[in-house]
């Protein structure tokens, strides 16, 4: 009877090792899963990113705000001086729409940090026209880094023109450089949300196809705004972007993961800070496992915004291709450091 059994039933000494085989399988299935992910090239975003430096060169310098540390932040004052004085490559900074549809350069939604009294009313961009907006002196807040003192207040409204202190259309700034440097590269980022939104990308991709069709191809937009991101990729796929929050967040893990393949990302740049904390936990993404899988997909690493020496030198090290700062003029002794 028990012979029986076993001639009709499984082997349990055959079935173990079945139960490996299977097992065992199913992990190497794996393991050459991950080796694919990882040694397949992936699609490159682009086949020439200008954001992205030579191989063994220096990292390009963005004037954050056309560099709020030397001039007043945001004007074309501090445009001015950030290429022709610090030799940026990148200028970097912020769009709101007034409430006529101008397009101007701010970071904040109102302009009274930067032009009115302590204690004034607030002076809100979506409310104001530009020709009321462009009454105010956007350097009256500014001090001098060696004084302290408010060295723009009391001026003219002509001689503020001529400083270039009066808030800057989106068109101005390309209009000053477009003839001399056509090679500068800008970062924008849009800030309005929603329709208003749409329309600022409207009026950027509008603007540098008729206007300024050479910088069409050095000018990449960023967004906050979810709906703004679908709406350029949908709308003006021509233009170049920056990565999302949720974006940028989809590619670290993907990579700190060594999921290489399944990235999925098509933006032009990546734009991150050093580190960031989540709930407490710091997560360090100056890494440079990163900008090397960034780089294998044509796609720029630009960090922000760094305005101390070591950490310069430390990103200059990594092979970051752009580094943001509010102080242009300190990042380019640093690079003059390594030239020499």
């Amino acid at each position: 009877m028990s012979k029986d059994r076993t001639i009709r039933g499984k082997d349990p000494k055959k079935q173990k090792g079945g139960g490996l085989k299977t097992l065992l399988c199913v992990i190497l299935a794996i393991a050459a899963l991950l080796v694919v992910a990882n040694v397949i090239p992936p699609k490159k975003v682009m086949k020439e990113n200008p954001f992205l430096k030579s191989r063994d060169a220096l990292p390009m310098i963005a004037a954050h705000r056309g560099g709020g540390v030397s001039n007043p932040e945001n004007t074309l004052m501090a445009f001015r001086a950030a290429v022709n004085e610090y030799g940026i490559q990148i200028c970097e900074t912020d769009l709101w729409m007034t409430s006529d549809g101008h397009l101007v350069y701010s970071h904040d939604s109102s302009i009274n940090r930067m032009a009115c009294p302590e204690g004034a009313e607030t002076v809100t961009i979506a409310e104001h026209t530009l020709a009321e907006l462009r009454a105010y002196n956007m350097g009256y807040n500014f001090k001098d880094p060696q004084t302290g003192e408010y060295i723009y207040r009391g001026l003219s409204d002509a001689e503020q023109q001529a400083k270039g202190l009066k808030i800057l259309e989106f068109h101005e700034l390309l209009d000053e450089f477009y003839d001399t440097r056509k090679d500068l590269l800008f970062i924008v980022e849009i800030k309005n949300g929603s329709e208003v939104g749409y329309a600022a990308a409207d009026i950027i991709d509008k603007t540098l196809t008729e206007r300024f069709p050479d910088y069409k191809g050095n000018l990449v937009v960023g967004t906050f705004h979810p709906e703004i991101e679908e709406y350029l990729q949908k709308q003006h796929p021509t233009l170049m972007r920056g990565a999302s929050t949720s974006g940028a967040a989809k590619f670290i893990i993907t990579q700190l993961l060594r999921l290489n393949i399944f990235a999925g990302v098509d933006f032009t740049c990546l734009q991150i800070p050093m580190e960031y904390n989540v709930k407490g936990v710091r997560v360090d993404l100056a890494r440079r496992t990163y900008v090397e899988r960034a780089h294998r997909r044509g796609i720029a690493v630009q960090f922000w915004t760094i305005n101390d020496p070591d950490e310069m030198r430390f990103l200059i090290e990594l092979g970051a291709d752009a580094i943001m700062t509010d102080d242009p003029k300190l990042l380019k002794s640093v690079l003059d450091e390594y030239r020499k």
